[in-house]
């Protein structure tokens, strides 16, 4: 990672301060020989810093919504697994990951004052924000459903960042229609037409709204789900192939409603 040298160059997880720099330099402190914990009094870029926050926020994160039903199910550790490979982690990066993801499961963990930093840290960056739901959205979501537990952690979460109701609404249909609906095989008509609806609701539109107001809205959420413009906005880069798989989720949604519609 791109940040990732300039943290070890750094302070090796105590940049942050704060929550996030807590359960970072936990989790390096059991990586790394004490006597390294300081190479140089430097400290990353703010571009750095976000990337940092993001990715320490992410993996923690996910170990709390993995734990808040009781039990972490081998799905839930799958999709973390998954999130590694996708971003390519090395070793020495994956042992970070998972001992951030085991610190979010861990009772002390303090969840709220990790949001409240990761929001600061993000500087109130609505779409990466945004993004970072989405990803623990697929988490809970891991093993199939989403129960009780863990909806109420979610909204909780969307709270702490400033996330409205209506976006997390928005964001779960992006979840659940990438889920049920991401083969290419034909859908039975029940299935279409849920696929239409799921549809309908990740575009932000109504069924009645004009075609020109639905190339709007598909527009405006390509441009907000662009990969780079996300990685100019703190995005770690190796998390560019979530971020690319959320436009093609966005692009399949519109193709249903162009058919749907007769639409060119």
């Amino acid at each position: 990672m791109n940040w990732w040298g300039k943290l070890i160059a750094g302070t090796l997880g105590f940049v942050l301060g704060g929550p996030l720099g807590a359960v970072l330099g936990l989790v390096l402190g059991h990586q790394f020989d004490k006597g390294v914990a300081r190479l140089t009094g430097n400290s990353p870029d703010d571009h750095a810093r976000v990337q940092l926050a993001f990715f320490s926020a992410t993996f923690s994160v996910m170990g709390r919504v993995a734990k808040v039903d009781g039990r972490v199910c081998e799905d839930e550790i799958g999709f973390a697994r998954t999130v590694m490979d996708r971003m390519a982690l090395s070793d020495d990066q994956r042992r970070v990951a998972i001992g951030l993801f085991n610190q979010g499961k861990s009772p002390d963990f303090d969840l709220d004052g990790t949001l409240a930093q990761f929001r600061r840290e993000s500087r109130h960056r609505l779409h990466l924000l945004q993004m970072f739901m989405e990803i623990q959205l697929q988490a809970a979501y891991a093993d199939g459903s989403l129960n009780d537990a863990e909806r109420s952690l979610l909204l909780h979460v969307c709270e702490a960042l400033g996330i409205s109701r209506h976006h997390f609404d928005h964001l779960e249909a992006l979840v659940r229609f990438a889920r049920d609906f991401g083969s290419s095989a034909p859908p039975r008509q029940a299935a279409s037409d849920q696929r239409l609806a799921e549809a309908y609701r990740i575009l932000d539109v109504k069924r009645d709204a004009g075609d020109a107001e639905v190339k709007k809205a598909y527009r405006r959420l390509m441009n907000q789900h662009h990969p780079d413009k996300l990685v100019a906005k703190g995005l770690p880069e190796e998390m560019v192939r979530l971020a690319t798989e959320k436009t093609q989720e966005i692009k399949r949604a519109y193709e249903a409603v162009k058919a749907a519609r007769g639409m060119r």
